[in-house]
């Protein structure tokens, strides 16, 4: 038989194979991140028929080359383009992820890891990132616990939507700041009710509450040149706007004085005190407002509860309504407790003593104790009023530049401590800064007010968060967001690098498995990031076929092909010549 016939045999065959190749890639050319293959042809064998001999320097003869005849081909070679970057298709889904450079993602069916470049994931019943066409595990590195940081250990499947991260945990309100103008001349500020403003807080349960601070304006200090202001605690409300009781938070310091000079005059022609009955009455005497006998505990001589029922004349009023029907009665128009904590002394000459609260006051009238008390003075028509006490702190501002003066009167104190903690565990003290304000002609209008957390953001509390979004950074880090502004790392995307990628060895659903020539994975991986590359979101990696060098190739596979069938038929054509000899 014919060598040429054999030779022809072969090249069809190998020629069949490259088909199968441009045939494979041209059905793959809509495959995600498919990477084409290509062949290479080599020389299957020669047949020597003389070997080659070197000149004879005795002879003179020279050296002749030896004679080989091929005898056919063979497929030398199939290369994967595995460097080759598809194109970018935006698909819009967040879990979608292509990367750029030689990276691959790895994953996991539980047993083995694989490789691969199709980045099209989704999150499982289980809440693990997988796979979309396989279920295959993504496999990453997880946070540390203590650091908070990504832990670039042995890799593990990504559990982001577990239960624990579905919510981010609430926390206390811990610091606060006052910032904005205050207006000497606001009409809030100076009226006797102050003006106030709300801080909003949380508690450790993420409970949302309100803070009311007071400011009142005080007289300027003498000499000094500082414009005062008492701040004071004056309620808590909760997110329902129900009140709390503070009786027991401390908030600066206890028992301080505002000093404010001002005067309260009983109005006669509408009030009249009965000294027998210690009762205040309508001036005509048909009307009675308040009994202080009633009023004041005869053992303690304090002040009963404000919302303790007391009766009049048959008609039951409270305690509070009472103090305010004296309040009135004295011109004040400020709030309960101010009224109470008025400091004041007799305007009548003789009688002028230490001032004392209007509370003392009215306590020594009501127990009858007659020595520099209210009593004594029971005949007068107004006090002298020296200023108020009251629990809290002197803010001050200097009054030649407006600028921040400090607390308590010392200029290096910038904070106050609202010490809530002593309300219960869930609450956390706030330390409140007004370093930040400042006092300035603004028309009348104080923009002052209290805002949570300090000028960088720390401290601010929030309530318990849900989880409202993920986004998966160009790193790998996953990161999520919840609806209470908090964001917190999941984890990282972890990717495989290979000495010779071309050298994995293709596994059927766009997966690669590690050999020997490709170099094995550690177990942990790299950082998709550390040789320049990168992942983008809601991208695909399409597949890098050439449909036109496919459709090239394919017109040369097809020639050469029909040339080797010629091969075929000439070489049957002379046996055939071979056989008619014998005709």
């Amino acid at each position: 038989m014919m060598r040429s016939l054999y030779s022809g045999v072969a090249g069809l065959k190998t020629h069949q194979v490259k088909m199968d190749v441009i045939g494979n890639n041209i059905a793959n050319v809509n495959t995600t991140a498919y990477k084409s293959s290509s062949i290479t042809f080599s020389e299957l064998m020669s047949q020597t028929t003389q070997k080659a001999s070197g000149p004879n320097a005795t002879t003179g003869a020279g050296g002749t080359n030896a004679k080989q005849i091929g005898l056919g081909v063979k497929a030398g070679a199939i290369n994967t383009n595995i460097s080759g970057q598809g194109s970018s298709q935006s698909t819009g889904n967040p879990f979608d992820i292509m990367i750029t450079g030689s990276n691959f993602f790895v994953v996991s069916n539980g047993t083995d890891k694989f490789f691969t470049r199709d980045g099209s994931f989704y999150v499982d019943g289980g809440g693990n990132l997988a796979m979309t066409s396989t279920g295959y595990n993504v496999m990453g590195w997880g946070v540390d616990a203590e650091t908070g940081d990504i832990k670039q250990d042995s890799v593990a499947a990504l559990r982001i939507m577990s239960a624990a991260n579905m919510t981010y945990p609430p926390e206390a309100t811990s610091r606060a700041y006052v910032s904005g103008i205050m207006d000497k001349n606001d009409t809030n500020v100076t009226s006797a009710s102050g003006k106030t403003i709300n801080l909003n807080f949380f508690d450790s349960l993420g409970y949302s509450y309100t803070a009311k601070l007071n400011f009142k304006q005080s007289d300027v200090a003498s000499g000094a040149g500082l414009n005062n202001y008492s701040l004071e605690f004056t309620k808590l409300l909760d997110s329902t706007g129900k009140e709390i009781d503070i009786s027991g938070v401390k908030f600066g310091i206890q028992d301080n004085t505002q000093a404010k000079k001002s005067q309260v005059a009983f109005n006669s022609e509408a009030f009249k005190w009965d000294a027998a009955t210690k009762t205040l009455q309508s001036a005509d005497g048909t009307t009675s407002y308040a009994d202080l006998t009633q009023m004041f505990d005869p053992a303690t001589g304090a002040l009963k509860a404000l919302d303790t029922v007391t009766t009049v004349n048959g008609v039951n009023i409270t305690v509070g309504e009472a103090v305010d029907s004296i309040a009135k009665a004295y011109g004040y128009d400020g709030s309960t407790e101010d009224f109470l904590n008025l400091y004041v002394k007799s305007t009548t000459a003789g009688k002028v003593g230490d001032p004392v609260s209007m509370e003392t006051l009215l306590s020594n009238y009501a127990l009858g104790v007659a020595t520099d008390s209210f009593s004594a003075y029971v005949g007068e028509t107004k006090f002298d009023v020296d200023g108020r006490f009251f629990d809290g702190s002197t803010v001050s501002y200097d009054g030649t530049n407006g600028t921040f003066a400090g607390i308590g009167g010392s200029a290096t104190t910038s904070t106050v401590m609202l010490n809530l903690s002593q309300l219960g565990a869930n609450f956390s003290d706030i330390e409140i800064d007004f370093s930040e304000s400042s006092m300035f002609d603004n028309k009348g209008t104080s923009t002052i007010g209290a805002t949570s957390g300090d000028l960088d953001g720390l401290g601010t509390g929030r309530r318990l968060g849900d989880m409202i979004g993920i986004s998966i950074q160009s790193n790998g880090m996953i990161y999520a967001s919840y609806d209470n502004g908090m964001t917190k790392l999941l984890g990282q995307i972890a990717t495989a690098e290979f000495a010779n990628a071309s050298g994995l060895e293709k596994a059927g659903d766009n997966l690669y498995s590690a050999t020997l020539n490709s170099g094995e994975f550690d177990g942990v991986g790299v950082d998709v990031t550390a040789n320049g590359g990168y992942m983008s979101t809601g991208q695909l990696e399409m597949s890098n076929v050439d449909l036109s060098a496919e459709f090239t190739e394919m017109i040369t596979t097809q020639r050469g092909f029909q040339a080797n069938s010629r091969i075929i038929t000439v070489s049957d054509t002379l046996l055939e010549e071979l056989t008619n000899l014998k005709r």
